[in-house]
């Protein structure tokens, strides 16, 4: 039942959802081979790559459902005596604010690394993520399977080009991809404002363009007179001495990378970690500290 993966190699990336759509219907689309499932029986999935869901494309997906019913069947995975998502929440969603008792469902049985790759595959193939949970989804992909952006590109049936383009998106400061996530700035503005040389002047600039609409034409001739005149390049205050003690006994006392430094004259603290449990590893850590 599961679909084995080549976890050594590279070329096995995505090759696992084409056979896990099998059974459709030539004439109608319909997928014919699934199993139908409770609804009060699924669980969605806490680490479902795609976050944002519009309720006016969840209601024209309700409005499709209630026509034509359900075309594809949802992908998941036994979780206990329930199941999980692993790929079409905005389907289940729907079905649920519906008031379906039940709906059809494909059970795949599948680790937690095999479920998120085929989730984030799945939804990297559709064209309505936005440009941010796009990045950071190819980017997700490239780590979990210690991959290359060809194999990437090759997985979601997009060129290299777009990948490389999306990802470049994710060296943006993170007031500029949270207006990418809400829609206020569009990917073409977010590739305007990486010619910016300095993040002091790629924020002004972001928000200079959603104060003002600007297009994206408008936002690159900006980018060129802002990287001309060194618009909103800040001179770069060095950090005290006491900044680079204490983050070296926060690495050594948590094990992991840590910077202690000041942003916009706001100072910070910058602790990594790599997962959930990593994290959860950090706060107890913390916790021991008493604080300190």
């Amino acid at each position: 039942m599961a679909e084995k993966k080549n976890s050594k190699g590279k070329s096995g990336l995505g090759k696992g959802l084409g056979s896990l759509i099998q059974g459709t219907d030539a004439e109608t689309g319909r997928n014919t081979d699934f199993t139908e499932i409770k609804i009060s029986q699924i669980k969605p999935n806490p680490d479902q790559p795609r976050t944002d869901f519009s309720e006016e494309k969840l209601a024209e997906l309700m409005q499709s459902i209630e026509k034509d019913g359900l075309l594809q069947p949802v992908l998941v995975r036994p979780d206990g005596g329930d199941y999980q998502i692993i790929a079409g929440e905005r389907r289940w969603q729907a079905c649920k604010k519906l008031g379906l008792k039940t709906i059809a469902a494909k059970i795949l049985v599948a680790n937690d690394a095999e479920a998120q790759e085929i989730a984030l595959v799945e939804n990297l193939q559709r064209d309505n993520l936005n440009a941010i949970e796009e990045a950071r989804g190819y980017q997700r992909l490239i780590e979990l399977r210690n991959c290359k952006q060809k194999d990437v590109a090759e997985a979601v049936s997009k060129n290299q080009a777009t990948i490389s383009n999306a990802l470049r998106l994710l060296s943006l400061p993170e007031e500029v991809q949270d207006l990418m996530f809400d829609g206020l700035l569009t990917s073409g503005h977010g590739r305007a404002i990486l010619a910016v040389p300095d993040e002091e002047g790629r924020i002004r600039l972001a928000k200079k363009i959603v104060d003002e609409s600007l297009s994206v034409r408008e936002a690159e001739a900006l980018a060129r007179l802002y990287g001309s005149q060194g618009i909103g390049h800040a001179r770069r205050i060095p950090s005290p001495r006491s900044f680079k003690v204490v983050a070296r006994k926060l690495r050594q006392q948590l094990a992991t990378n840590v910077r202690v430094k000041n942003v916009r004259g706001k100072n910070r603290i910058e602790i990594e970690f790599k997962d959930e449990e990593d994290l959860e590893r950090i706060y107890h850590a913390l916790s021991d500290t008493g604080g300190t």
